[in-house]
């Protein structure tokens, strides 16, 4: 039962007729239709000679016809390779030349602009379910025997976002997604009675591995919606019993007056990620709600690693305790050595859920692992209760005058503001200090800009040499398709800040 798809059908409710999705149209999904359409799509893919361990590259727009792919993908042994829907023809000539993908499948209007691309054939799909593989796969056997695949066969690889240098290819094997689907299965209680409003994109992990394996694994059905709505999602929740978002979500759905404690009673869990929620929002939930959102923390590497607990304190600014059969440890990012319970250095971490290595990268891949333990980049500590708490990303570390500042520490005191809606702090280049500490700050009113005002209300909340140098107000952050603050490019408008001085 080691290819994935196995062992998530064996999981499947054993009514057939059973719902998987409900669409926007009224139009529903079975199981019996995940089971045939994605025998189809095995069998297309099969048929254009696809062979195990070749890789199905997709851009497309979400659909549930994209989903059945993926598990087609599984079935047939293939590695799965979404692409987000952004990239431009020249950023995939990088994606498609590194992967050597033996199909790539794209939308119907773009398929011309990627006629130069070296994939050995392209197919298209759109946001209907349509196009040319989907109209090959309608004509395919709807009964496919699905290959066996061990634990460290490949069943999907994600590409870094690529904030330094080039992105990177993660290799997620079928045991490194199912232990984690299964897992958070049981840490969050779904059952095949739970319907989970998703309207995550599912090109990266959190919609496609994350929601989509967690309600296969339970036998349960989803709200598949094509995109975040604050609309969309409020008339939706009365028929979910769960949702799974980003902090963006939470933050423009307590926008909505319709969103009320009695809309909302019926959902048992709330869970946020792919980003910080800020303490406030948390709390401007829970208020609003009475529900507190479940914080996680994962990546692209190796899914996800910790969750605030179901039952029990869920507490703002942490990402919970280590997941069953994770291991989490902290250690100097310098030296390498371990630090004591309470200190802040590099999360490393190790399971069944960290990934296999990078792409023919066997070198970096080398250089990311310390004895078994993925090096992840990310700064945080672990308290006395177990609970992790990120405070930020090592490049982002801000070095002034000597001093270690974590981003996160300085971004929860200035949220907390009434004046702030949002906040980024960034470090940029400084003559005396090295570096500067930046805050920038999108206001709660629009005509609000009063930079002694912030900086008045933190002199007896921060150190001196933790506070702004330079507070900066802006209309929005820029954000990837995850709703993270994108702090390089922050870091690049505003480096020339202190140029002068």
């Amino acid at each position: 039962m080691s290819n994935l798809y196995r062992r998530l059908c064996a999981e499947f409710p054993s009514d057939p007729s059973r719902v998987f999705a409900y669409l926007p149209d009224g139009q529903v999904v079975t199981y019996a239709d995940v089971e045939s359409g994605s025998a189809r799509f095995a069998n297309t893919l099969h048929g254009l000679g696809v062979k195990p361990g070749d890789r199905v590259a997709v851009q497309a727009e979400k659909s549930i016809a994209q989903l059945l792919l993926y598990l087609g993908c599984l079935r047939c042994g293939a590695v799965f390779l979404p692409l987000n829907t952004a990239y431009t023809a020249g950023e995939l000539d990088y994606f498609i030349g590194d992967a050597e993908p033996a199909l790539f499948v794209c939308d119907p209007a773009k398929a011309e602009a990627f006629n130069h691309l070296p994939a050995a054939q392209i197919e298209t799909m759109d946001a209907t379910g349509d196009g040319s593989l989907v109209q090959l796969a309608r004509g395919a056997s709807s009964t496919f025997d699905t290959v066996a695949r061990s634990n460290d066969d490949l069943a999907a690889i994600l590409y870094t976002s690529g904030t330094t240098g080039r992105s990177k290819g993660a290799m997620l094997s079928h045991d490194n997604l199912g232990s984690n689907a299964f897992t958070l299965r049981d840490f969050w209680q779904f059952s095949e009675t739970d319907v989970l409003l998703h309207a995550l994109p599912i090109f990266h992990t959190h919609g496609l591995f994350v929601a989509t394996n967690v309600i296969l694994a339970s036998g349960a059905a989803m709200i598949f919606l094509p995109r975040f709505d604050a609309g969309d999602v409020l008339a939706a929740l009365p028929r979910a019993s769960a949702m799974m978002g980003v902090p963006t979500f939470y933050i423009r759905l307590l926008q909505e007056q319709g969103f009320t404690r009695e809309h909302v009673a019926h959902v048992r869990l709330f869970v946020s990620g792919s980003a910080p929620l800020a303490a406030d929002i948390h709390r401007a939930f829970e208020e609003r709600t009475g529900h507190k959102i479940l914080e996680r923390y994962g990546m692209t590497e190796t899914n996800m690693n910790t969750s605030n607990p179901y039952d029990g304190a869920r507490i703002p600014g942490t990402v919970g305790v280590p997941l069953p059969s994770v291991n989490i440890r902290i250690a100097d990012p310098k030296s390498g050595a371990l630090l004591p319970q309470g200190e802040v250095g590099v999360i490393e971490i190790s399971g069944p859920n960290v990934f296999k290595g990078y792409w023919r990268m066997p070198e970096k891949t080398a250089a990311e692992f310390h004895d078994g333990y993925f090096i992840s980049g990310d700064l945080g500590r672990i308290d006395e209760r177990g609970y992790v708490s990120i405070v930020g990303r090592e490049k982002d570390l801000i070095i002034a005058g000597g001093y270690n500042i974590y981003p996160a520490e300085v971004e929860a005191v200035i949220g907390d503001l009434p004046e702030v809606h949002e906040v980024a702090v960034i470090g940029v280049p400084h003559p005396d200090l090295g570096e500067a500490v930046v805050a920038v700050i999108v206001p709660r009113d629009a005509g609000f800009a009063n930079a002694e005002t912030i900086n008045g209300a933190l002199a007896d909340q921060l150190a001196r040499f933790k506070q702004p140098r330079k507070v900066i107000f802006t209309n929005e952050l820029p954000k990837n398709a995850m709703g993270k603050v994108q702090k390089a490019l922050l870091r690049e408008e505003h480096g020339h800040l202190f140029h002068n001085e």
